[in-house]
C-alpha cells in the first residue's frame, strides 16, 4: 500500500488536525443534571487524533482551529499544551465579553453505567471555530511552507455551520497539491445538519470532500447518511450489522472513489454502556483486513475511542504501510483509550504493541 508520504526534511509537521477544540466537563460517575462538580477535559474529534499521535505515538503535531481569546480558551490551550500538541496554527479570535459575537464551546459528557447509556450534551453554538470561513486560515503557508505529512479532519467539523465545510474543501485541495496525505472520519451526527438542511445537505458536502481523501474512516451508518450507500440485506435500523454486504458496499465507495487508498471501520456490538465487543476493519488493495478482535471489552469511558483508533491507524499506515498492522495498531489503541476518563488517550505505544502482541491484564512491576 504506496501513499507516497513526504521524505524526512521536506515537512514541518508529520499531521496536522483541522477541527474545534472544546472544554469538556465530566461529571464524574455521576449524571450531568445532577452534579455539583465537574472536571474540566479538552476534546474534539478531529484533535483527539493529532493528541493521539503526539502523547501515545511520539509523532510531532499541531491543530488548526479557532478559539476566543478569553480564560476559558486559554484553559483549552494549556491543556493542549500539556498533550503535546502545538498550538502555534490556533486562530485566536477577539472576545467580546459576554458571548454574544463569539465564544468557545462546551461539551458535558456522561459516561454512562450498565443499562444507562453514555449521554453528551454539547454548547457550542456561535463558537469562533464554527465561524471559520475560506480565507481565515493561510493554507499556502501550511502546506507549502511548512510541510505536512498528513491532515485529518471530519464530518463534525465540516457540520458545525455553512462555512466550515468550505473551510474543510480549502484545506483538503491544497493538502493534495503540496503532497499530503489527507483522512477524514465522517462521525455523521443527526443534531449537527438538522438546522443546516439535514442529510441531503450532509451528502451534497461529504460527496464533495470525498472526491479529496486519502484514508476514509467511518462506520456503517456514516456510508450510508453521509455518501448515500446502502447495504444490501441490512437491518434498516442498525442493530445488526449484515458484514459480507457491507464488504460488498466497500468495494462499491472505492469504484466511486477510486482515490480511496483505504476505508476503516470500527465494528462494535455494545452489549451495555459498560462491555463492548471491540474489532475493526480495514478496506485496502481490493481487500478487508481484519482487526484485532476484542470481545466482552470492559470499558470506563467510551468517548473517544474511535477517535484513538483512528490515530492508531495513522501511526501504523504511517511507519508501515501495511494495512493489516495498522488496522491492529487502531483497535488496541482505541480500546486502551476506552480504559481511562476523558476524550484523548492515556496510553503508551508499549501498552498498545503488548495489546498487539496478546498481552493479559496481569499487574506490570
Amino acid at each position: 500500500m504506496d501513499l507516497q508520504l513526504k521524505a524526512p526534511g521536506t515537512y514541518t509537521y508529520d499531521m496536522i488536525s483541522l477541527g474545534e477544540i472544546m472544554l469538556r466537563l465530566d461529571p464524574g460517575d455521576g449524571r450531568i443534571k445532577t452534579a455539583r462538580s465537574f472536571r474540566a477535559w479538552e476534546g474534539g474529534g478531529e484533535y483527539n487524533v493529532a493528541r493521539g499521535l503526539r502523547r501515545c505515538f511520539g509523532l510531532k503535531t499541531a491543530a488548526v482551529t479557532a478559539l476566543a481569546d478569553n480564560e476559558v480558551g486559554r484553559l483549552v490551550e494549556d491543556f493542549m499544551l500539556q498533550g503535546g500538541v502545538d498550538t502555534s496554527l490556533i486562530r485566536w479570535v477577539p472576545y467580546d465579553g459576554i458571548g454574544r459575537t463569539v465564544r468557545n464551546g462546551l461539551n458535558f459528557t456522561e459516561r454512562g453505567y450498565g443499562i444507562r447509556g453514555a449521554v453528551g450534551v454539547s454548547d457550542r453554538g456561535h463558537t469562533a471555530a464554527s465561524q471559520l470561513k475560506m480565507g481565515d486560515i493561510d493554507w499556502e503557508y501550511i502546506f507549502g511552507t511548512l510541510g505536512v505529512r498528513w491532515l485529518h479532519t471530519g464530518g463534525i467539523f465540516a457540520a458545525l455551520s455553512d462555512t466550515t465545510a468550505d473551510v474543510v474543501i480549502e484545506a483538503v485541495k491544497t493538502a493534495k497539491k503540496y503532497g499530503t496525505v489527507v483522512s477524514y472520519d465522517l462521525n455523521y451526527r443527526p443534531s449537527l445538519w438538522k438546522d443546516i438542511g439535514g442529510k441531503e445537505k450532509a451528502q451534497a458536502v461529504n460527496r464533495e470532500i470525498a472526491k479529496y481523501i486519502d484514508v476514509m474512516i467511518g462506520n456503517e451508518e456514516d456510508f450510508t447518511a453521509c455518501l448515500g450507500f446502502e447495504i444490501e440485506g441490512n437491518d434498516k435500523n442498525l442493530k445488526s450489522l449484515n458484514i459480507e454486504g457491507y464488504y460488498k458496499m466497500l468495494g462499491e465507495v472505492i469504484r466511486v472513489y477510486p482515490n480511496f487508498k483505504a476505508i476503516a471501520t470500527t465494528l462494535r456490538t455494545v452489549k451495555t454502556a459498560t462491555v463492548n465487543d471491540w474489532s475493526a476493519i480495514c478496506y485496502a488493495d481490493g481487500k478487508v483486513y481484519n482487526g484485532l478482535s476484542l470481545p466482552g471489552l470492559e470499558i470506563y469511558d467510551r468517548v473517544g475511542g474511535g477517535d484513538s483508533f483512528a490515530s492508531g491507524l495513522i501511526y501504523g499506515l504511517m511507519t508501515t504501510g501495511d494495512p493489516q498492522k495498522a488496522v491492529n495498531y487502531g483497535v488496541a489503541h482505541g480500546a486502551l483509550a476506552m480504559t481511562t476518563p476523558g476524550d484523548t488517550s492515556m496510553a503508551s505505544l508499549k501498552e498498545v504493541e503488548n495489546i498487539i502482541g496478546g498481552a493479559g491484564a496481569r499487574v506490570q512491576r
